[in-house]
C-alpha cells in the first residue's frame, strides 16, 4: 500500500479534529490567581511583543488552532466586533496560534482585523499556556482564553470555547470583574 492512499483520510480526521475540538490540549499549572507566564513572541507586523510591555491594560490572551478555518474566523469576527467595547475597558486582545507571521498578516488584511496575532511556530507559549493539542505529527493551539489584569495575575480561564460565544463570555466575566 501507497502513503499516499492514507493522505486524504488523515487530512479528513485532521480537520474533523479540529473542528471537533480533538483530544484534550496538555494540562496547565496556570490557575485563576497565579501569574500569567512570561512570553514574546512576534506579531502579524513582525513586530515582538512581550506580556511584560501590555502592563497597565486587561489583556484577552486567546489561543487559536488555525488562520483562515472556520471557528477560527468566527472567533475573530466575534473579537472584532467587540473591540471598541474592549477597548472602553482598558483591553487589549491577543490571539496566538501555530501559523507565522506572514499567516498572520494575511488573515488580519482579509477579515479586517485590528488587534494583534502572535505567531507561536515552535508552540511553546502554547505548552506553556496548556494550549497545545498534539495531533500526532500535527499540532495545533487549542481553543483557550486567559483574561490577564493589568499587573499580569490570571483572573479567568476559558477552556474549550465556543467559537461563538467566547468574546461574549469574556466581556461578561471582564465587566464582573471590573465592577
Amino acid at each position: 500500500m501507497k502513503i499516499s492512499r492514507f493522505v486524504p483520510a488523515f487530512l479528513l480526521l485532521t480537520t474533523f479534529l479540529v473542528a471537533c475540538g480533538g483530544p484534550k490540549a496538555e494540562n496547565s499549572a496556570i490557575t485563576v490567581g497565579s501569574a500569567a507566564p512570561e512570553f514574546t513572541l512576534n506579531s502579524q507586523d513582525s513586530k515582538p511583543i512581550s506580556l511584560r510591555d501590555l502592563r497597565g491594560k486587561w489583556v484577552v490572551l486567546y489561543f487559536y488552532p488555525k488562520d483562515f478555518s472556520g471557528g477560527c474566523t468566527l472567533q475573530a469576527h466575534n473579537f472584532q466586533r467587540d473591540l471598541a467595547q474592549y477597548e472602553s475597558k482598558n483591553a487589549m486582545i491577543v490571539g496566538v496560534s501555530g501559523q507565522d507571521e506572514k499567516s498572520h498578516l494575511e488573515f488580519c488584511s482579509k477579515e479586517g482585523l485590528n488587534f494583534k496575532l502572535l505567531a507561536d511556530t515552535n508552540f511553546d507559549v502554547s505548552k506553556l499556556y496548556g494550549s497545545l493539542r498534539n495531533l500526532g505529527v500535527i499540532k495545533l493551539s487549542a481553543r483557550n482564553t486567559f483574561l490577564i489584569d493589568p499587573k499580569g495575575i490570571v483572573r479567568k480561564i476559558f477552556m474549550d470555547v465556543k467559537p461563538a460565544l467566547n468574546s461574549e463570555e469574556v466581556l461578561n466575566a471582564l465587566k464582573e470583574l471590573q465592577s
